[in-house]
C-alpha cells in the first residue's frame, strides 16, 4: 500500500478529514457558516500538535519525513487555506445574524459589485494562501542544507494563524445583531497579504503553543454552546 499510515501522520490525516467536512458543510446548500469554523478549530487543534507527535518517532527515514512535510502542507492548503474561504462563500449566500442560526433562514442577494469584491478576495485568499505554503516547503529544505534543529521565526505569517484569526471575528456575531460579512472579508484579505509579507515571525514554543490551543479550544466551546442554544430555537 502506497503512503504511511502509522500515529505520527494520524493528527494530519484528521486534520484533512475535519477540512473535508467542514468545506462539505459550507458549500451544501445555502450553507452553514458557523458549522465550517467548528471543523476549523478541529484543524487547528490538530495542526498544533502533529509537528511534535511525528519528531517522537526516532527511526523516521528521510522519506517518511519528506512525506509528512508534504502532507501537512497539502492538509494546510484545505484547511487553513479552502475552508476559511467556503466559510466566506457562504457568508456571501445566507444573513448570518444570530437570531438565524441555525438553522439559517431564507438568504439574501448582494448587488453585483459587492458580490464581485468578495469573491475576488477570496480566490486572492487562496492564491496567497498556496504561495506562502510552497515558499515555506522550498525555503526550509535549502534551510535544512546548511542549518540544523528547528526554525527559530517564520517569514511572513503561517496560513495556521487562520484557525484563530477568523473564529475569533465570527465570534464577534454572537454579540452583534448586526451582519459581520463586511468584516469577515477585511479579515480574510489583511490575512492573504501577511502571508505573503516578507516579515519575520517568531516561532512560538511549547507554551505559546499551549496558550493558543487553550484559546482555539475555549472557541471551539463557545461556538457548540451557541449552535447547541440557538439551534433549540429553530
Amino acid at each position: 500500500m502506497l503512503g504511511f499510515f502509522d500515529y505520527t501522520v494520524w493528527l494530519t490525516y484528521m486534520s484533512l478529514l475535519s477540512a473535508s467536512f467542514g468545506i462539505m458543510v459550507t458549500l451544501n446548500g445555502g450553507g452553514h457558516p458557523y458549522m465550517g469554523i467548528i471543523f476549523l478549530l478541529i484543524c487547528g487543534l490538530c495542526d498544533a500538535f502533529d509537528g511534535r507527535v511525528a519528531r517522537t518517532k526516532k527511526d523516521r527515514t528521510e522519506v517518511q519525513k519528506k512525506f509528512g512535510i508534504q502532507i501537512d502542507s497539502l492538509s494546510d492548503l484545505a484547511a487553513f487555506g479552502i475552508l476559511p474561504a467556503c466559510i466566506g462563500n457562504a457568508m456571501i449566500k445566507v444573513c448570518p445574524t444570530v437570531y438565524d442560526i441555525p438553522p439559517i433562514k431564507g438568504g439574501r442577494k448582494l448587488d453585483i459589485y459587492t458580490s464581485i469584491l468578495f469573491y475576488t478576495i477570496i480566490l486572492i485568499y487562496i492564491l496567497a494562501a498556496l504561495v506562502r505554503l510552497a515558499y515555506f516547503n522550498v525555503m526550509e529544505e535549502e534551510r535544512q542544507k546548511t542549518e540544523t534543529g528547528n526554525r527559530k521565526c517564520f517569514r511572513g505569517v503561517p496560513v495556521t494563524s487562520a484557525a484563530l484569526v477568523f473564529p475569533t471575528v465570527l465570534l464577534v456575531q454572537f454579540i452583534t445583531p448586526g451582519d459581520i460579512t463586511p468584516v469577515y472579508f477585511a479579515f480574510l484579505l489583511v490575512t492573504a497579504v501577511a502571508f505573503v509579507t516578507d516579515i519575520k515571525v517568531p516561532k512560538p514554543g511549547l507554551r505559546g503553543i499551549l496558550i493558543m490551543c487553550g484559546i482555539g479550544l475555549t472557541e471551539l466551546i463557545a461556538f457548540i454552546y451557541f449552535f447547541i442554544k440557538f439551534a433549540g430555537r429553530g
